[in-house]
């Protein structure tokens, strides 16, 4: 199964000297679930672009859902065998990143 696990920007209180082993850590993990081959895909939001609404006739509105207003932070996509090892990796990265980490469970699908 696909997991998300992720947190809010607000929820890493790390000061900017302290950016760069929050940094080191994170890609540490990320390198040891790619070694484990659990690895997806993963990363932060770029809170400096501002989110656009894209219609199915091409419209671009700027903004977003009112619910969705407040995505972002860091999210990672891990593929495991299990919830219990998908929250052994989320506190891997709550480590890594300092804080703690909120996990979905992807809706399973055979086509992906």
């Amino acid at each position: 199964m696909k997991y998300l696990i992720s947190f809010p920007s607000a929820a890493m209180p790390v000061p900017p000297e302290g950016l760069q082993e929050v940094a080191d850590a994170a890609h540490a993990v990320v390198q040891e679930a790619k070694d484990a081959g659990v690895w997806v895909f993963g990363g932060g939001i770029d809170e400096s672009i501002a989110p656009v609404l894209v219609e199915g006739d091409g419209t671009v509105t700027e903004g977003t859902y009112p619910q969705t207003r407040q995505i972002e932070g860091g999210y990672t996509v891990l593929e495991v065998p299990s919830r219990d090892a998908a929250l052994e990796w989320a506190a891997k990265i709550a480590v890594a990143c300092r804080c703690a980490q909120e996990v979905r469970a992807f809706q399973y699908d055979p086509a992906s």
